[in-house]
C-alpha cells in the first residue's frame, strides 16, 4: 500500500504531497490541472519508461517518492537484493528523471536499476488506464487474467508444467545439436583414431628424443672416439713388448714397492704408500671401464647410426604434428582418447536423451490436460461471476464468456483463452478487441479486477479514468465496485465524475494555479465543504449551484452507506 507521493517538478506539478493511505483515494480536478501527471509519478516508480518532456519547464529534473508499506516478504528479498532496506514495513523508493532524460531510481535508500522497480511493481500495483485497456484485448493478458482468477492450484500446475515444459525444450535442443553435428562427429572421430594409430605406430617415450640425439650425436664420432678410448687405455696399461714402455699402472705400482721398502724407517711414508695403492686400484677400474666402452664401440656400427636417426625422425614427425616433444605427444594422445571416448558414446546419448525427451513430453502433454482442465473450469466460474458484476453495471443484458480453445503446446500449455462479450441477448459473443466500446471495456475491466481480486488480491489498484464513457447509473455503480475492491485492496482512482468520487473515503483535488503567467499545480485534501464544492463542480462545472451542492451531498451520503 502507497501511504505517501510526493511529486516535484512533473509535468504542471511543481510540488505536491499526496496522502493516499488504504481504502479508496480519488482524485479530482479541472481539466490540465495535472491529474493524469499523478498516475504519471506512480508509473515512474514502478519502472515505467522515463521521458524528459515530463520535466517541468525551467526545472533541471523530476522527482518522485513513495512511501510503500508492504509486509510481502518476496519484496523484501527483492529490495535486500538491490541493496536497500525495509524498515519496520516501510519501504521508501524515489524516481529522478533529468531534463536530458537520465533517470536515477532509489529503493530501500539505495541507488538500484530502474528495473528493479518494475520486478517490485509486479508484487505491488496493477494499474489501468486506456493502455491497459489496449493490453486487455491481448490474447496473453485474457490468459494472465484468467490464470489470476484460477487460483492456487492452477498457479501450481502452471508453474510445474512451465518447469517441465523449459526442461523438455532444453532436452530436445541438445538432442537436435548432437543429431545435427553427427556427421561432423563421425570424422572427428575418425580423425582422432587415425592420429592413435599413428602415435601409437611409433609408441614414443618421455624425453626420448634427447636420448636419441645424444646416440646420434656419440655414433657420428665414432672413430674419433675409439682412437681417444685406446690412447688413454695405452697410457693408463701398455700390454705391448716394448721394454720401455711405461704405463701410468706400472709408474704407480713401481712408486708403492719403492716407498714400501723404507716405510719401516719413516711411517709417513707408509701413509703415502697406501695412497698410491688406492690411486694404482682406481686405475685399474679406469682401465676396465674404457675396455668396455671400447668393446662397445667395436659392437656400434653404421647399421646402429641409421636406427637411431630412423627412430628420430618418426618422432620428429609425430611433434611436428601433435606436439613440441614426445611429452606433448603423448598428452595429445591421452586427451584424444578421452575425447573419442565421448564421441563413441553418441549413439547412447542420443538414445538416453531420446527416452528422456519423450518422457518429458509425455509429462507435459499430461499436465497441460489438467491446465486445460483447470481453466475451463475457472472460465466458466469467470464467465459467470463477471455476467453478475456487469449486470450491476447498468449493463443488464450483457453477458461475458471466457473461452478456453484448444492451442499448440506452448510456454503457457495448450490453450488459447479468449475473453469475450455479449453485449445483449440475441448477439453473438465477440472479442473484446473487436465487439466492446470504450465503455464497455472499462466495464469490463474493472469487473475483473473485482472478481478476480477475490482470489489474487493486489496490494494497489491504479485506475486512470476507469469512467471514461460512462455515466448516471453507471457510473455510480463502478464508484460501488471501487469501494467493493478498496475492502480488500488500496484503489486509487483519477476520475471526473462525482458519481464515482463519492465513494472514495480519501478525496484529493489537484488545483491548478496560473498566477504570474506561469501554470503549476499542487494537491490538497478535500474535507466537508470544500468536498461538496467540488463534487457540485464535477456534476455541473459550477461549486456554488445550489442544485449542484445539494446534488453532491446526497451523493456523499449515499458513498458513505455503500
Amino acid at each position: 500500500m502507497i501511504e505517501e507521493l510526493r511529486i516535484r517538478d512533473l509535468g504542471v506539478i511543481a510540488e505536491a504531497t499526496l496522502e493516499l493511505g488504504p481504502g479508496f483515494t480519488a482524485i479530482t480536478g479541472e481539466t490540465g490541472a495535472g491529474k493524469t501527471m499523478v498516475v504519471t509519478a506512480l508509473g515512474l516508480l514502478m519502472g515505467e519508461r522515463a521521458d524528459s518532456g515530463a520535466v517541468r519547464s525551467g526545472a533541471e529534473a523530476a522527482r518522485v517518492g513513495g512511501l510503500v508499506r508492504t509486509a510481502d516478504a518476496e519484496v523484501s528479498e527483492l529490495v535486500e537484493d538491490a541493496g536497500g532496506v525495509v524498515e519496520e514495513g516501510d519501504l521508501v523508493i524515489t524516481r529522478t528523471v533529468s531534463s536530458e532524460g537520465r533517470s536515477r531510481a532509489s529503493i530501500g535508500g539505495a541507488s538500484a536499476p530502474v528495473g528493479t522497480l518494475g520486478r517490485l511493481a509486479e508484487r505491488l500495483f496493477t494499474v489501468h488506464g486506456q493502455s491497459e485497456q489496449l493490453r486487455l484485448r491481448s490474447g496473453a493478458a485474457q490468459r494472465e487474467m484468467l490464470d489470476r482468477f484460477g487460483g492456487g492450484e492452477l498457479q501450481r500446475v502452471l508453474a510445474e508444467y512451465r518447469t517441465l515444459h523449459a526442461s523438455r525444450r532444453a532436452l530436445a535442443e541438445e538432442l537436435a545439436e548432437l543429431i545435427d553435428a553427427r556427421d561432423q562427429r563421425a570424422h572427428e572421430a575418425a580423425r582422432l583414431r587415425g592420429e592413435l594409430e599413428e602415435i601409437a605406430a611409433v609408441d614414443p617415450q618421455p624425453g626420448e628424443e634427447l636420448e636419441l640425439q645424444q646416440q646420434i650425436e656419440r655414433l657420428s664420432n665414432l672413430e674419433d672416439l675409439r682412437a681417444a678410448s685406446s690412447e688413454a687405455l695405452r697410457a693408463l696399461s701398455n700390454d705391448s713388448d716394448d721394454p720401455f714402455a711405461a704405463d701410468a699402472i706400472s709408474l704407480v705400482d713401481s712408486a708403492q714397492r719403492a716407498l714400501e721398502r723404507v716405510a719401516a724407517v719413516d711411517p709417513r711414508l707408509a701413509a703415502v704408500a697406501e695412497q698410491l695403492q688406492d690411486v694404482g686400484i682406481r686405475l685399474s677400474d679406469a682401465v676396465r671401464s674404457l675396455s668396455g666402452y671400447a668393446g662397445d664401440l667395436d659392437q656400434d656400427g653404421p647399421a646402429e647410426l641409421a636406427r637411431a636417426n630412423e627412430r628420430l625422425a618418426a618422432l620428429n614427425g609425430l611433434m611436428r604434428s601433435y606436439g613440441s616433444d614426445t611429452r606433448a605427444v603423448i598428452a595429445h594422445s591421452a586427451a584424444g582418447v578421452v575425447r573419442l571416448t565421448e564421441l563413441d558414446g553418441d549413439d547412447a546419448r542420443i538414445g538416453a536423451l531420446e527416452a528422456r525427451e519423450q518422457a518429458a513430453a509425455e509429462g507435459e502433454r499430461a499436465l497441460a490436460a489438467s491446465l486445460t482442465l483447470l481453466r475451463t473450469a475457472a472460465a466458466a466460474e469467470l464467465s459467470e461471476q463477471v455476467t453478475v458484476e456487469l449486470r450491476e453495471l447498468a449493463l443488464p443484458d450483457a453477458r461475458f464468456v471466457a473461452a478456453v480453445e484448444p492451442a499448440e503446446l506452448g510456454r503457457h500449455g495448450a490453450d488459447e483463452v479468449s475473453l469475450l462479450l455479449q453485449p445483449h441477448s440475441g448477439a453473438e459473443p465477440r472479442p473484446l478487441a473487436k465487439g466492446a466500446s470504450g465503455g464497455e471495456l472499462s466495464r469490463v475491466m474493472l469487473a475483473l479486477e473485482v472478481v478476480v481480486a477475490a482470489t489474487d488480491p493486489v496490494p494497489t489498484f491504479v485506475f486512470d479514468e476507469v469512467d471514461a464513457g460512462v455515466g448516471g447509473a453507471a457510473a455510480i455503480e463502478i464508484g460501488r465496485r471501487l469501494a467493493r475492491l478498496a475492502r480488500s485492496s488500496q484503489v486509487i482512482v483519477v476520475t471526473h465524475l462525482a458519481q464515482v468520487a463519492a465513494f472514495a473515503n480519501n478525496h484529493l483535488q489537484v488545483v491548478k494555479d496560473s498566477a504570474g503567467g506561469f501554470t503549476q499545480s499542487s494537491c490538497r485534501r478535500l474535507h466537508g465543504a470544500d468536498r461538496i464544492a467540488e463534487m457540485a463542480r464535477l456534476l455541473s462545472g459550477l461549486e456554488r449551484s445550489q442544485s449542484a451542492l445539494e446534488h453532491a451531498a446526497e451523493l456523499l451520503e449515499m458513498g458513505k452507506s455503500a
